[in-house]
């Protein structure tokens, strides 16, 4: 199975994503919701395809025959932290992470960016959360 990268962008209101080099041609979508972006990266995909297929376009085996799984990267922290919003509370990242609750708010806007540092600990948070949730049985 090959991994298809999409990037995951926060623009103003709506998620903005595109496929990593592996996909031919340049192909961008939006989705307001997470759950949207997930399944508009496979409508995306499909439609794509079958358009370079009716094209006559060289299309690999693996891409034509659906033999892939998608891997997301949140290019941004707005992007990181919205994508986040379906598991869990801005109030909940900002406990498991020692980052002031307000500061995130500013981070999820895109009112402000982040140091890298900054970020691991937002990361680190979210894993612990996850990581949480994970043990409970």
């Amino acid at each position: 199975m090959v991994k298809v990268d999409v990037y995951v962008d926060w623009c103003n209101k709506n998620f903005a994503a595109s496929f990593g080099d592996m996909i031919p041609g340049g192909v961008v979508f939006t989705a307001r919701t997470w759950s949207e972006v997930q399944k508009e990266a496979k409508d995306t995909l499909d439609f794509h395809v079958a358009g370079m297929l009716n094209d006559g376009d060289e299309v690999p085996a693996w891409l034509r025959e659906g033999d892939y799984e998608f891997v997301y990267h949140p290019v941004s922290t707005a992007a990181l932290l919205r994508c986040s919003e379906d598991y869990t509370t801005m109030a909940a990242i900002s406990r498991a992470s020692g980052v002031n609750q307000r500061q995130l708010s500013h981070y999820a806007n895109g009112l402000k960016k982040p140091r890298a540092q900054q970020r691991k600990r937002i990361v680190a948070g979210l894993h612990k959360i996850g990581q949480q949730l994970m043990s409970v049985e």
